[in-house]
C-alpha cells in the first residue's frame, strides 16, 4: 500500500519518529530509514513539496507499508517515488529503498514497475532516470529487471541507469 508524503509527515519523520509512526499507523523497523532514503532526502522532499507545491502533486515520493491483518501489524517497509515533475526534456527521476528485513522478496522490483507505469502513461514523458551507488548491486538488478540500461557517467560513486517510455 502506498501512502504520499506530506510536509507534515516528512516533518515527523524528520523530528519525532515516534509521532511519525503513529501518525502512519506503522511499525517502523529498526534500519529505518533504509538504504540510500535517509535524513538529506526526507529534508530533500520536504523541500520539493513546500516549493512545487501542486505541481508536484502526482511526482511525489511515497511510503511503502504492508496491509492490514489480524496476524500481523502494518510495517513501515520502502519509500519510491519520483524526485519531482518531469524536466523540460521529459525526464523524471525515480528512487526506492527497502528496509533490510523486506529485501529479496520482489518488492522494489514490483515498485519500480509501478513507478514506470505511471510515467509511462503521463503527457509529456520520454525517459526514466534512476542513480544507485556503484556498491549496491541488487538495486542495479532492480532496474535491469525493469528493463533500464545502464548509461556510463564517469561517476565512480553513482551509477546511472534509464529507459524510455511513453509514446514518442
Amino acid at each position: 500500500m502506498l501512502i504520499a508524503v506530506t510536509p507534515e509527515l516528512l516533518r515527523l519523520e524528520l523530528t519525532d519518529v515516534d509521532a511519525f509512526a503513529a501518525a502512519l499507523g506503522v511499525t517502523l523497523a529498526p534500519d529505518w530509514p533504509p538504504g540510500e532514503y535517509d535524513a538529506d532526502a526526507a529534508r530533500f522532499f520536504l523541500e520539493q513539496l513546500t516549493t512545487l507545491g501542486e505541481r508536484i502533486a502526482g511526482w511525489q515520493s511515497y511510503y511503502v507499508v504492508t496491509r492490514n491483518s489480524k496476524s500481523m501489524p502494518r510495517d513501515l517497509i520502502a519509500a519510491a517515488g519520483f524526485f519531482g515533475p518531469p524536466d523540460e526534456g521529459g525526464t523524471v527521476e525515480i528512487g526506492f529503498s527497502v528496509v533490510e528485513a523486506w529485501r529479496r522478496r520482489g518488492i522494489a522490483t514490483e515498485i519500480v514497475g509501478g513507478l514506470l507505469e505511471h510515467a509511462a502513461v503521463q503527457p509529456g514523458v520520454r525517459r526514466v532516470i534512476a542513480r544507485s551507488r556503484a556498491d549496491n548491486r541488487p538495486s542495479h538488478g532492480v532496474l535491469l529487471r525493469n528493463g533500464f540500461r545502464e548509461v556510463e557517467t564517469g561517476d565512480t560513486e553513482l551509477r546511472r541507469f534509464e529507459r524510455e517510455v511513453g509514446a514518442h
